[in-house]
């Protein structure tokens, strides 16, 4: 399934349609200047400029010195973290939320090599986190699917977990120490557990790379059905959930309030939200947020 993904890679690019500054897919002009491939300007002289950089047509022409101003073309690796904890094994639909996040990362990793960038993960559950550094090669994506493949196949009701939120921040901090700088570092997770230390890793990455946060949710998670008798477990406790409307709208509302406090706190380090919901078909959702034909 996650290599036939490599089919519908296309027609989209990992820049979101969110306000941010930074370009988030393929090969682009870097923040850094020298002497590249890209004629950005003609300006006037500096100390400290090279001096094999001075277009002396220019200056004759002007009558003070100037400089040619190149950016250099680079590529943006792409670094994906992706979720398979018990948490993330729910779903009332089409599938979990587990299996929604591997589709997401192959296909973000499918497209990034037919950009011909390079591509890395950090493939993480409650046991392990599996790092996987960015190359460019078909290989290498294959090696990511079958990570993936391996920790979601096991997954059970009966698996537990002491310390969900301590794997997301032990994953982040394998990315902080791939993603140096200029990465596209990319986070498919439901975000359950996440704490001040999260936010601490979370504001690290952002701050030298372009962080896209991938939020991966299932609708009753959301939003309790109208009417009909529920329990829930942890695998440990089974609980019956009331049938009242007044717990109802409750839960949607500390749903809501949970979303806007993560968007918010994103939104203020400058990371755009992409919602993914596990009812609907993975490729249609990014098509329809990213790009499309």
């Amino acid at each position: 399934m996650l290599v036939r993904l490599q089919f519908e890679a296309r027609d989209f690019t990992l820049l979101p349609r969110q306000p941010v500054h930074s370009l988030l897919s393929g090969r682009h002009a870097s923040r850094l200047r020298g002497r590249g491939l890209t004629f950005e300007e003609l300006r006037r002289y500096r100390p400290g400029d090279d001096i094999r950089s001075i277009d002396w047509r220019a200056t004759a022409r002007l009558r003070s010195a100037h400089v040619r101003v190149y950016s250099e073309e680079r590529d943006r690796p792409v670094l994906l973290v992706v979720d398979q904890r018990t948490t993330m094994f729910f779903g009332s639909a089409r599938t979990t939320k587990a299996t929604v996040a591997a589709e997401a990362a192959a296909l973000a990793a499918w497209r990034t090599v037919d950009r011909g960038d390079r591509v890395g993960a950090v493939v993480f559950d409650d046991e392990e986190c599996v790092q996987i550094k960015p190359h460019r090669s078909r290989s290498t994506v294959l090696r990511i699917c079958h990570e993936l493949v391996r920790m979601n196949e096991r997954l059970s009701a009966e698996r537990r977990s002491d310390n969900p939120g301590g794997r997301l921040n032990d994953a982040l901090q394998h990315a902080t120490n791939v993603a140096k700088h200029d990465h596209l570092v990319i986070l498919v997770t439901d975000y359950n557990g996440d704490d001040e230390r999260t936010r601490e890793l979370t504001t690290r990455l952002a701050a030298h790379n372009d962080v896209l946060a991938v939020l991966v949710y299932d609708p009753l998670g959301a939003q309790l059905p109208a009417s009909g008798k529920m329990e829930a477990t942890d695998g440990r406790r089974r609980l019956s959930i009331p049938e009242t409307a007044q717990f109802q709208e409750q839960f949607a509302a500390e749903f809501l309030a949970r979303i806007e406090q993560l968007r918010d706190r994103l939104r203020a380090i400058r990371i755009p939200v992409l919602p993914l919901c596990t009812h609907e078909t993975v490729p249609e959702q990014v098509m329809a947020a990213l790009g499309g034909r």
